[in-house]
């Protein structure tokens, strides 16, 4: 009896050192191992498998993510293979995934949470979340010469989906001429967040079926589908995704999915008369921007960041004021 004791225990560890965890190193030398969900201003989010627990973070020495763990499949009609997600070493900005193709239909309940509605006083836009911390990504001219920038979150309800808006938005990044910029949220307190996988791409192929999600003309959450047209059309000296999914005014700065649910590129254009001619900027400008981004960090102080200046109102009597016909 104690022997088969002592072999389901050694088998015991040494399935748990070949598994996947996080782990938390608390300041009085414990150790808990689980999947860190989110990372909070005061505290660490960590499933420990029986519970989910929140640890304070003046209690927490350091704590490290794995090189990799296993997430729930797009196709739940496969789990037996599950997908490897990695973290890049870019201060966990960011993450990419080996995910399984699947539907349209399938992916957009994936991912439909990660992507956010833009507003600023002089439009709107969308984005997508990079990670659970509240960073995001849009285009630059969604926030051009403006500061004052809210994000809409749009959370899954039993009767649809509720809205959450946050007004607290500071401007990380910003890169003009890759039409970028990375936002950060910093009003989220315990607001869960779901955040959108980086694809590669040099698996994008011609005539591969893509979707996107956004908010045309303050329609929010619509999807539109269609397949990549061209991997490589040129304007102005950059390289574009070019597809046939309607991209239209208030998509800008959204996602392009590909049928994995991964991001491969950020909408930015279309032409608004011509259906059928959409563009997104690659994924791989996205990494680049986000892995450099303290070359692009914005400053308030810098006139290339540019401010939004309120015009005063005109006056409404034109005719010269009394004190100058007065000797």
């Amino acid at each position: 009896m104690s022997k088969s004791i002592i072999y389901i225990s050694a088998v015991f560890v040494l399935l748990c050192g070949i598994c996947f965890a996080d782990k938390v190193i608390l300041r009085q030398g414990q150790i808990i191992t689980g999947d860190i969900l989110a990372e909070k201003d005061t505290s660490l989010i960590v499933d420990v498998g029986v519970d989910v627990i929140k640890i304070p973070r003046d209690q927490v020495q350091d704590f490290e993510y794995s090189e990799g763990y296993q997430i729930d499949q797009l196709d739940a009609n496969d789990t037996n293979q599950p997908a490897l997600v990695t973290l890049m070493d870019t201060d966990k900005l960011y993450r990419t995934a080996k995910l399984k193709k699947t539907t349209i239909e399938k992916c957009v309940d994936a991912v439909a949470e990660a992507v956010v509605k833009v507003s600023t006083p002089g439009g709107l836009g969308s984005g997508f979340f990079l990670n659970e911390q509240g960073y995001l990504i849009t285009n630059y001219h969604v926030i051009e010469r403006e500061t004052k920038i809210e994000v809409t979150v749009f959370q899954k309800e039993k009767s649809g989906f509720g809205k959450k808006r946050f007004k607290n938005v500071k401007i990380e990044a910003i890169n003009p001429f890759v039409d970028l910029a990375l936002l950060k949220v910093e009003d989220l307190e315990d607001t869960p967040i779901k955040f959108a996988y980086l694809g590669d791409i040099d698996d994008i192929k011609v005539g591969e079926k893509v979707f996107a999600v956004g908010n045309p003309l303050g329609l929010e959450r619509t999807v539109t589908d269609g397949v990549i047209s061209t991997r490589n059309r040129a304007f102005e000296g950059l390289v574009y995704l070019q597809t046939n999914a309607d991209i239209n005014p208030g998509n800008s700065g959204g996602p392009l999915f590909n049928l994995a649910g991964e991001v491969i590129g950020v909408t930015n254009m279309g032409y608004i008369f011509y259906g059928g001619l959409g563009f997104a900027i690659p994924v791989d400008y996205v990494k680049h921007f986000i892995e450099n981004r303290e070359a692009f960090a914005y400053d308030k102080d810098n006139p290339n960041s540019g401010f939004r200046y309120i015009q005063p109102d005109a006056r409404r009597n034109e005719e010269k004021p009394e004190f100058l016909w007065k000797k």
